[in-house]
């Protein structure tokens, strides 16, 4: 049996996640965290790197791919409070499809 496997980027200076904001990110509040925004997932590492390639490719060697399994996707955005997941389908266009964690 093959198990679906999921690709992230995250960045090789602090740990964090690359993450979406689709509406732009809204004002912050004194007081209050910013919005973590929707982490970006990848179904092939080739389309990760081809992500980073077309869209910031002057930052591309500041990021590594990690690999997560499904199970590993809810208990991580829980963690990192992340509003949901952005599901890339076409890492050039972009074309992504967002779930709210909710």
């Amino acid at each position: 049996m093959i198990s679906q496997l999921y690709y992230l980027l995250r960045s090789r200076l602090d740990g964090s996640y690359l993450v979406a904001h689709p509406q732009g990110r809204p004002p912050v509040a004194e007081g209050q965290p910013p919005p973590t925004g929707f982490l970006l997932v990848f179904t092939a590492d080739y389309d990760a790197l081809s992500y980073l390639n077309t869209h910031a490719p002057d930052v591309k060697d500041k990021f590594g791919v990690e690999t997560v399994t499904p199970s590993s996707l809810k208990p991580l955005i829980s963690r990192w409070d992340f509003q949901g997941l952005g599901m890339v389908q076409d890492p050039q266009l972009p074309q992504v499809d967002f779930f709210n964690r909710s």
